[in-house]
């Protein structure tokens, strides 16, 4: 009687099993990374990464991270002309993307993410929080 229990658990856990391995595993969707501007600085002075800026052109004018470069994304009209943006990004380093306090630049490195960009890095406190950590910029 035991065995016939035993048989009958190995049989629904085949069965449990097989219907488990027979789904199609879901890609996990990439995601930027959040850090600070302690760690954005590093990875900076490190030469790790490609700054890119997606503030407007007056607030980059203002003052901005040394070697940035600027993608203002609200300037940009149509899909087309973001995807042509895009290209001229590199898509085999690490992008290191800020504003002037996190929130446009969250929005932009969802979209790198959603183009194929693997290496997305988020400064969440902006421009605001490297100048408040007295750290350099340039106009």
């Amino acid at each position: 009687m035991e065995q016939r229990y035993i048989f009958t658990a190995l049989i629904l856990l085949a069965i449990v099993a097989g219907c488990i391995a027979s789904k199609p595993v879901e890609k996990m969707q990439e995601q930027y990374i959040d850090i600070n501007v302690t760690q954005a600085k590093d990875m900076i002075d490190r030469g790790e990464v490609f700054i890119l800026d997606v503030r407007r052109q007056d607030e980059f004018d203002a003052g901005h991270i040394n070697g940035a470069t600027l993608l203002a994304l609200q300037d940009i009209p149509t899909q087309e002309e973001l995807k042509n943006k895009l290209k001229e990004l590199p898509a085999d380093r690490k992008i290191l993307v800020y504003c002037r306090s996190g929130v446009r630049s969250a929005e932009a490195s969802g979209i790198l993410i959603k183009n194929g960009f693997t290496q997305v890095y988020n400064m969440k406190d902006g421009i605001t929080g490297w100048t408040n950590a007295g750290y350099p910029t340039t106009k």
